[in-house]
């Protein structure tokens, strides 16, 4: 009987499973395996589970002071004992992009020994807003300044039922505007944002300055400055911008930007000020770019408006998603003013230039008002810019396309809860801006 269990077993396995070999002579006398045989997982593939090869050492190539080595390059075929021909580069006679090799950095025409810190928008620096402020020679306060914030309080610069337009725009964003079961932060972020602009936009049969002004995306900005010894440059895309034909007003006198010389930067000793910052040896000195040609009918820049992205590349926390508010809200001043002033540092402009920003994730805002005073950069003492921050500021705690049900009890319900109306107050003030 036991051949023939034997000969029933094999046909079995062969059937069901034609990668596993069971070795019929280890069975025991009631066909079951014995304890020498060997236990194999069947739950994955033996590609997972086989050994990984290990890696072939390269040979080390011996290079004899004046022998020459044979090789089969004359023979145009390999040939068994002879070396393998060493060819030089080729190089073709037209040049094609796809092929380019750039020369060595130290033999390119704008090589320099001295290096330059390069910040763009996905530099992620340690020190957050601290180290923002030190780097543009800023004073930041917290919170908005009350007349600025005023303004959309005045019922001449509120919309008609304003409170159910936007929450008729929020739930645009988070449930009307998607197919998908639950919509993507960059997508519904981004719908948000522009339905906030749009609403306000309504406001222009009232307030004819507001047809001033121009959305303008996907242009790139450059602004250099020295501080201390050291060479800066703000490069790259930033968010979208609201350019207008007017400049927009001094937040703070000349006495209140006289005081300025008095405040001392907060200082993140040991850290260094260029930790993060993208080193390079090969740049121009005097490059500074709004982004715009000359004749440019909208050269002054009003508001940017940041969103946070998913893109694990260049993912910032919160602090670092204010500093690069800062830093390319101060681009955006310090590039204007090297067009209308020069290059050359000034301790004090005659004209301050203001510019506006405003960062969400399509649930919570940050607002920022930036006024450059000077162009003296270099020193911590003297004049120095100013910037009011008002961060993490929710306009509503939840948007459920389903309710949050923990223990047979709703916590949040489906829909939109806890809206905050003075959210969209501050983001309606900082567009009326120069408009009212």
């Amino acid at each position: 009987m036991l051949p023939e269990a034997t000969r029933y077993l094999k046909a079995t396995v062969s059937l069901f499973s034609p990668n596993v070999f069971l070795n019929a002579s280890k069975l025991s006398a009631h066909g079951a395996p014995s304890s020498l045989q060997t236990r194999r997982n069947l739950r994955v593939s033996h590609c997972f589970a086989a050994r990984v090869p290990p890696q072939k050492k390269p040979r080390e190539k011996v290079e004899i002071p004046g022998l020459e080595m044979v090789t089969y390059g004359d023979r145009m075929h390999y040939v068994p004992g002879l070396a393998k021909p060493v060819y030089p580069p080729w190089e073709m006679s037209f040049k094609d992009p796809r092929y380019y090799r750039s020369p060595p950095a130290q033999e390119m025409a704008l090589y320099k020994d001295k290096p330059c810190y390069v910040f763009n928008q996905r530099t992620s620096i340690l020190e957050g807003v601290r180290q923002a402020a030190w780097l543009t020679k800023t004073h930041v306060r917290p919170g908005l300044l009350p007349h600025l914030v005023s303004l959309a309080a005045k019922p001449e610069n509120q919309l008609p039922d304003q409170d159910e337009h936007v929450q008729n725009a929020i739930k645009h964003s988070r449930f009307w505007d998607t197919t998908e079961p639950r919509p993507r932060k960059e997508k519904y972020s981004n719908t948000l944002l522009l339905n906030l602009l749009h609403l306000c936009a309504t406001l222009q049969p009232t307030h004819p300055a507001v047809g001033r002004r121009i959305l303008a995306e996907n242009y790139s900005l450059a602004a250099t400055w020295k501080r201390g010894e050291d060479l800066f440059q703000i490069r790259g895309r930033n968010g979208l911008l609201h350019c207008s034909m007017d400049p927009l007003p001094r937040i703070c006198g000349e006495q209140e930007v006289l005081e300025t010389s008095d405040q001392v930067l907060e200082s993140f000793y040991p850290v260094s000020p260029t930790i993060d910052l993208q080193q390079v040896s090969v740049y121009k000195e005097e490059m500074n770019c709004t982004g715009f040609r000359g004749e440019y009918p909208y050269p002054h820049a009003h508001t940017l408006y940041f969103l946070e992205t998913s893109d694990p590349n260049c993912q910032l926390r919160p602090e670092q998603f204010r500093a690069k508010m800062i830093m390319f809200t101060f681009g955006n001043a310090l590039a204007r003013a090297h067009k209308l002033y020069g290059t050359q540092p000034q301790s004090l402009l005659e004209r301050p230039i203001t510019v506006q920003a405003v960062g969400t994730n399509g649930r919570i805002f940050q607002f920022l008002v930036f006024q450059l005073n000077t162009t003296d950069l270099s020193g911590d003492d003297g004049i120095k810019n100013q910037a009011w921050l008002d961060e993490d500021v929710e306009l509503y705690d939840f948007a459920k396309v389903r309710p949050f049900i923990k223990r047979k009890e709703v916590k949040v319900p489906a829909g939109l809860a806890g809206y905050k109306p003075e959210t969209f107050s501050k983001f309606l003030a900082l567009y009326l801006h120069g408009a009212a």
